[in-house]
């Protein structure tokens, strides 16, 4: 557990201004021209999760306010206080009251915008009316389609995109120097593959295998990730393909036991490394009809053994049409 006094990593190397912002250059290079500007829209930022949404619009208001950024920004998350209320009093509170420096307006950010209830989402399309002389919004969210209409047309949306590999381990090595971290090639490769492009969750990773004081190597992030390892589950796939269903299921076995995965965690790991698989391309989808099919009973309640062991015959009867 990391101590209270302690800085955790994700915020000490959370980006300060616009210009430490990495992988999303296209979105920076149009937020910093709203700061030359001292001008820009109400945004909305969507994209996936630790993509940089909130470190963004953090960012923008420093460039913008500097020294003055206090009593100009109000950040809310969303999904704590999604009311309508909370609309009704702390954002219209704010929205009213006076802009300070030279600026023309403030900031309101509202995270995890797209867990705000119905309602709230309309008390904020007239809020945003109203305020539009001296109040700009920034709507933090996964999916922007959960924005209603009449807030997404005052709104310029930006989408953001999982980071490249290359930044997001370039920016590894960059916080592995500073801690004095050893850490492998293949243990950074492994990072990226459990994080899919998530930095939040890889900075944590980090952070976690940090802990153990030894040279982190993908056998250490596997383990404090609880996943399995891409070619154990390879592995897995293969001796199905090849009609081996026993030696399959003891494979299977193991991998539920050694590493405590759920049934979905699984499911997600066989969808990946089955599509790498130099076979036919409509194996692949038998495959991935297959997997949708399992995953959809997983979720509705059927149980994870027998659903996973029937998935494994479908791949030994898939892997009987390619010979």
């Amino acid at each position: 557990m990391v101590n209270e006094k302690e800085i955790i990593w994700v915020e000490k190397y959370r980006p300060r201004t616009l210009d430490e912002i990495v992988n999303q250059k296209d979105i920076v290079n149009r937020l910093k021209a709203f700061v030359a500007r001292k001008s820009m829209p109400n945004l909305i930022f969507s994209g996936p999760a630790g993509t940089g949404k909130t470190t963004c619009a953090y960012a923008l208001a420093r460039d913008l306010y500097g020294d003055e950024l206090q009593g100009n920004i109000l950040e809310l998350n969303a999904s704590d206080e999604r009311g309508i209320e909370t609309i009704r009093t702390r954002v219209k509170d704010f929205a009213r009251s006076a802009v300070l420096g030279g600026v023309p307006f403030k900031l309101l950010i509202l995270d995890e915008a797209d867990n705000m209830t119905a309602d709230a989402q309309q008390a904020l399309r007239r809020t945003m009316e109203r305020y539009s002389r001296n109040t700009r919004f920034i709507l933090d969210c996964n999916y922007s389609s959960k924005i209603i209409e009449p807030i997404q047309s005052r709104c310029a949306i930006f989408r953001f995109k999982p980071l490249i590999k290359e930044d997001l381990i370039g920016y590894l090595k960059k916080i592995c120097e500073n801690e004095n971290v050893e850490i492998t090639l293949e243990g950074l490769d492994s990072i990226y593959y459990v994080s899919e492009g998530d930095m939040r969750k890889a900075i944590n990773v980090l952070e976690a295998a940090a802990s153990l004081n030894t040279k982190i190597t993908p056998d250490v992030i596997y383990q404090v990730t609880g996943m399995a390892k891409p070619e154990e589950v390879r592995e897995m796939i293969e001796l199905a393909f090849k009609g081996k269903f026993a030696e399959s299921r003891s494979k299977l076995r193991t991998l539920l036991i050694e590493y405590g995965l759920s049934g979905d965690e699984i499911l997600k790991q066989i969808f990946n490394e089955a599509l790498k698989l130099p076979i036919d391309e409509k194996l692949k989808l038998q495959i991935t009809e297959s997997v949708g099919e399992v995953e959809y009973r997983v979720t509705q309640g059927a149980s994870e053994d027998v659903q996973l062991t029937a998935l494994l015959a479908k791949l030994v009867y898939i892997g009987n049409q390619q010979k």
